[in-house]
């Protein structure tokens, strides 16, 4: 029988468990706070900086939105970075991407306090990641670690294969897996665009990331008997009834599970994590900004 593993009931619980972080910071006279800037009219992204800021409510971290005209200059954005750097009431920033061609997103990511970057992809953190000593793990990684852990997989000693090398997802992702740390010690390989036979390589698979963001690029004549599958992928498609469009993956879901020994679904897996993982970075970056003690779940 396939496991389902659910990410809503598992952000659900850290959420809980979050909940009792803010309250001891509360009680320190520290109240944790996002700033989440948005510099576009995506539809998409304002619906997913919405419901961060209804994440921030539920487990009482305060809320900053900023927005922008996706038509101001380049240099509006990096003022409002500067000046959320330079508050001391603010423990975090987020610019949500994308941002308009006309802004250098590198340099954005630059631009963000370290101690600040719960996104964990200014430089500095990149490093200390790859270093083995993470400040913050970036959101989607450090939520799949999660997932695998609420479904009892153990990550060390298995052949895992991430399709996909982003610096969101896949290179984060490898880095984690080998670290010698729990969620780690699994023997990586890192598949991408000019890998021949990707089919090949995830059959010899334990665990599989698809983070590619090719919707269904990995099917159950793709994966090993008992396979463990984490699908990153959320991409809108065309139904098949012609009648609007729908959320698929990057895996297809109906084959892999027919292998899989456990797989998170589209929509309804990953993407809570990440969001959850959002508000960890939160509460640990408030922490590590007001010298003040919380156990973190």
């Amino acid at each position: 029988m396939t496991e389902i593993i659910d990410g809503n009931a598992v952000a659900s619980t850290l959420r809980e468990e979050l909940t009792g972080c803010v309250e001891t910071l509360a009680a320190a006279d520290e109240r944790p706070t996002l700033a989440t800037v948005l510099m576009s009219e995506d539809p998409a992204s304002e619906t997913y900086v919405s419901m961060k800021q209804d994440d921030c409510e539920e487990v009482g971290i305060g809320a900053r939105d900023v927005t922008l005209d996706a038509d101001a200059p380049a240099e509006d954005l990096f003022e409002v970075v500067d000046d959320l750097n330079n508050d001391d009431d603010v423990n975090a920033i987020l610019v949500q991407s994308p941002v308009p061609d006309h802004v250098d997103y590198r340099e954005v990511l630059e631009r963000i306090d370290p101690m600040k970057d719960v996104d964990a992809f200014h430089p500095e953190n990149v490093g200390r990641l790859v270093a083995g000593y993470p400040r913050y793990k970036p959101c989607t990684p450090h939520g799949i670690q999660r997932l695998l852990a609420a479904a009892d997989v153990d990550t060390e000693g298995k052949d895992a294969v991430v399709v996909g090398r982003s610096r969101i997802v896949g290179k984060p992702m490898v880095n984690l897996f080998i670290q010698d740390a729990p969620g780690g010690n699994a023997t990586t390989t890192v598949c991408h665009s000019r890998t021949d036979d990707l089919a090949a390589k995830t059959r010899e698979a334990d665990i599989v990331v698809a983070a590619a963001g090719v919707p269904e690029l990995v099917d159950g004549s793709m994966l090993e008997e008992g396979a463990v599958v984490i699908d990153v992928g959320i991409n809108r498609v065309e139904a098949e009834d012609g009648d609007g469009t729908t959320l698929v993956g990057d895996v297809d879901f109906e084959s892999a599970k027919e292998k899989a020994s456990a797989i998170t679904p589209v929509p309804g897996g990953v993407g809570p994590m990440t969001r959850a993982m959002l508000l960890y970075n939160t509460v640990k970056a408030t922490s590590l900004q007001t010298d003040t003690a919380v156990e973190l779940p």
